[in-house]
């Protein structure tokens, strides 16, 4: 790892707690919150991910980037499935769900230009708040009795989540290599998490629990 990928981890790590502690809280004290409910902001989640890195592809000149958003998109895909299934499960008629609005998170990072842009916002920072706040939604489960759930994603997801993080530490080694570029990296970073940061503020009033999955 190089010395500004290790600095923009901390710098991330940081930025990100309170977002993971809110979670942890929720955990400690009713947390209340319909869990088909939840899994159908994971559902909404899944994707839009893949939405994005889709809507990525075509637009990023980068071959080994473009393959990265290629594989983003169709593992969010799958977590979709795997999500929309354990909803059947649960008696939801996935087929009479439709996808809401953007939210402001997702607005933003569909207007992100650049390469460095793109890989610090979804691969590098978006799936290291999904990992972080999957890990307390499985433990919300966990309490609820929901192992099927909780297996779904300690097997399928969270280990996807991880590898397309570790690729977007990659590929911002391999791109931002002026201090212009980490800059913006840096900057795309803290404004993803400071948006997700009042997102899911806002979503935890609507669900009643700040152990809302991610994608």
């Amino acid at each position: 790892m190089t010395s500004f990928i290790a600095e923009l981890e901390a710098f991330k790590t940081e930025r990100l707690a309170p977002i993971i502690d809110a979670g942890r809280l929720s955990l400690d004290g009713d947390a209340s919150g319909d869990p088909a409910a939840l899994l159908r902001v994971a559902l909404a989640n899944e994707i839009s991910v893949s939405d994005l890195a889709a809507v990525w592809i075509p637009t990023t000149t980068e071959v080994d980037v473009k393959i990265a958003f290629a594989r983003q998109a169709g593992d969010e895909a799958n977590h979709f499935m795997l999500v929309g299934d354990r909803l059947t499960a649960l008696g939801v008629d996935v087929a009479a769900w439709t996808p809401p609005p953007d939210n402001p998170l997702f607005a933003y990072m569909k207007q992100l230009s650049t390469t460095v842009e793109r890989i610090a916002a979804g691969l590098f920072t978006l799936e290291s708040i999904a990992f972080g706040v999957n890990e307390n939604f499985m433990a919300l489960c966990e309490q609820r009795g929901d192992l099927e759930t909780v297996r779904i994603y300690r097997e399928y997801i969270q280990p996807d989540e991880k590898a397309h993080q570790l690729l977007g530490q990659r590929l911002l080694a391999k791109y931002a290599t002026t201090d212009a570029l980490q800059a913006i990296a840096r900057e795309t970073v803290r404004k993803v998490l400071e948006i997700a940061q009042i997102t899911r503020a806002n979503a935890a009033e609507k669900f009643g629990t700040a152990c809302l999955p991610g994608c």
